[in-house]
């Protein structure tokens, strides 16, 4: 890779929001995210780290990049410092200025991904130049993702490829300064009921699936309510699994028997429920209403969902991070990649700037009183975990 001039810490920055990157399941707004990825391995590759760039398979426009910094023992070990490189779609015309332009007023930068969270990664640069001299014992790795925001399928082929390998990771999510050790999982499920359509007059004629539809709903109500006393973590806001009943389509006039219908839900679970087992939970209740020959159902995921986080709070990172910021570690009710290191056997919490309000917002901004905090505490870190 050609060598290039690493610019200041705004002027990363500025570049990196010049780069679009929506990630969007609607495919008319999504697109990659190789322009910002090339734009990280272009600074980094200057610095001297070792460049790795792993396109997605089947979307050569979206990768992942994999930076490290030797240390003098080599090998493994170290620390990973992470981000996604994707944001979500915008409605122009709710902002004051150009998302894709950094506009500096009231002590904040303003623009699209300032906060959630490309806005991370020149902190990240920042503190590592501290280091480029120094004789780090334990590598120090830039983790660059895709498709956070969506499908998470950037971290996904990073735990199928059993990348990065380290022993701490910190991930730069949007939480205030604060460190973050726990969060919820997040499962969206869809249930498509087929009946028989038929004149409204005579029931005989047909098989209504909203009816069918409505003895799911109760089986669902009825489990969320049994999930709900029998889970429960004080360390959350909302101390229990949740499960949101979202949207609901059927049918086509009053006069007709509903032939089908969709139900579109999602559960968030606490750490200790796994995905697999709620989905098999779900399943047996659902499919238990198939008693009329003409109703049939059918479950199925719509993304492949993201397990629930919980680092240790015994951990050496969260002990470190917890005397650099002031402030315990903490849980968030949103989810983040930190399920796939920490699968990766590595250490993981989640610390950064930006505010988790700010996130998915018109008018997203960083506050600039964030910036040399966290490149400090970012500092610290490398120094502890890679010296």
């Amino acid at each position: 890779m050609a060598s290039i001039t690493v610019p200041n810490l705004k002027t990363q920055l500025q570049q990196l929001i010049a780069c679009p990157s929506v990630s969007a399941t609607n495919p008319s707004l999504d697109m990659g995210n190789r322009p910002v990825v090339e734009l990280l391995a272009g600074w980094l590759d200057t610095l001297g780290f070792d460049i790795e760039v792993m396109p997605l398979k089947g979307s050569p426009n979206k990768a992942n990049m994999i930076a490290t910094l030797r240390g003098q023992a080599g090998g493994d070990g170290g620390l990973v410092l992470a981000g996604h490189t994707d944001t979500v779609p915008f409605d122009a015309d709710l902002w004051q200025s150009d998302p894709f332009k950094v506009s500096e007023r009231e002590n904040r930068f303003y623009g699209l991904g300032t906060s959630d969270m490309k806005g991370f990664f020149p902190m990240v640069i920042e503190a590592a130049q501290t280091f480029i001299s120094k004789p780090l014992q334990k590598p120090l790795i830039i983790l660059a993702t895709a498709d956070e925001e969506t499908t998470m399928s950037g971290a996904r082929a990073l735990v199928e490829a059993g990348r990065p390998r380290a022993r701490y990771a910190v991930i730069g999510e949007p939480t205030g300064l604060r460190p973050i050790r726990m969060h919820k999982g997040v499962m969206m499920e869809t249930v498509c009921i087929t009946g028989q359509s038929g004149h409204s007059s005579d029931p005989s004629l047909g098989a209504n699936a909203l009816e069918a539809m409505h003895k799911v709903i109760g089986e669902l109500l009825t489990l969320r309510k049994e999930w709900q006393q029998k889970y429960n973590n004080p360390g959350f806001t909302v101390p229990v699994p949740t499960l949101n009943l979202g949207c609901i389509h059927g049918g086509d006039n009053p006069n007709r028997i509903c032939g089908a219908t969709e139900l579109q839900f999602d559960v968030r679970p606490l750490p200790g429920m796994h995905l697999s087992d709620l989905r098999e939970e779900i399943s047996k209740r659902v499919l238990a209403i198939q008693q009329d020959r003409k109703i049939h159902v059918k479950i199925s995921s719509l993304f492949p969902g993201t397990e629930p986080f919980e680092q240790d709070v015994q951990s050496e990172l969260v002990t470190a991070a917890e005397k650099l910021c002031g402030h315990a570690a903490e849980s968030v009710a949103f989810g983040t990649e930190a399920p796939y290191l920490k699968s990766l056997n590595i250490d993981t919490i989640v610390l950064g700037p930006g505010d988790i309000d700010q996130a998915h917002q018109p008018d997203e901004y960083l506050a600039l009183d964030r910036i040399n905090p966290m490149v400090n505490i970012l500092r610290k870190l490398i120094g502890r975990f890679c010296l």
